[in-house]
């Protein structure tokens, strides 16, 4: 049945699903790399954020050389620096990369949204007497987190697209895998296809906990939902 979808000569439907599981030996890897990844962003990106929005000139600055440094450069030249550079083992250079570009970006999406929140929220709070750090942690942050949300999802989304790169330095997950499907079949065309229909599968199921996440943190509309029950 499976020669009925095939493509002479361009897709060998029957390669492609018995390669899928061989495929997907990688898929752990490739989850590992990208929640140690954005966990690691994300605090780093805080940080940078908050070096940001600093009085100290010295610190601002130097968070915004490294901001701009980062997006203007290719996270493979920076993959290959730290490991063939510094001569770091595969998964660390891997894991350090994406986490040292990726805070670039995350630390933006916050400064957005730091920015995004009205300044009198901060001078309510310092008049109850609540430390800059206790404003910080529990009123800014969650309101900037629900606001950053989405654009965070689409970080989470690049990054695991590129935990594939990954594969240019022997780490092995599901491109690495792809490959040595690919190169033992002498199909390549069939396999990449596989591999981005599997990587787009992935990126859906991401999305759908990121629109989850969105729901359960529009306050606004459960609100606006709980007014509508009870009257």
């Amino acid at each position: 049945m499976l020669h009925y979808f095939s493509i002479p000569g361009f897709f060998n439907a029957p390669l492609a699903w018995e390669s899928i599981p061989q495929i997907l030996h990688g898929l752990p890897m490739s989850i590992y790399l990208t929640a140690i990844s954005f966990v690691g962003s994300f605090i780093l990106g805080l940080f940078l954020t908050l070096a940001q929005l600093s009085h100290w000139r010295l610190l601002h600055w130097l968070s915004r050389a490294y901001i701009s440094f980062m997006r203007g450069v290719p996270i493979l030249v920076v993959l290959f620096i730290i490991y063939f550079g510094f001569g770091a083992n595969a998964l660390p250079a891997a894991i350090l990369s994406f986490t040292l570009v990726s805070a670039a970006f995350v630390s933006e999406v916050f400064r957005s949204a730091f920015m995004g929140i009205d300044h009198g929220q901060y001078e309510a709070a310092y008049s109850l007497g609540l430390s800059y750090r206790k404003v910080i942690h529990y009123i800014i942050l969650p309101q900037a987190f629900r606001i950053g949300l989405p654009a965070l999802g689409n970080i989470l989304l690049d990054m695991f697209k590129n935990t594939s790169l990954a594969a240019m330095i022997t780490v092995s997950e599901m491109f690495m895998d792809a490959k040595i499907v690919a190169g033992a079949n002498q199909d390549y065309m069939t396999i990449y296809i596989t591999i981005a229909i599997l990587y787009w599968l992935c990126c859906v199921v991401l999305t759908a906990g990121q629109n989850w996440l969105e729901r359960a943190f529009d306050y606004q509309r459960r609100a606006d939902r709980a007014l509508r029950h009870q009257s």
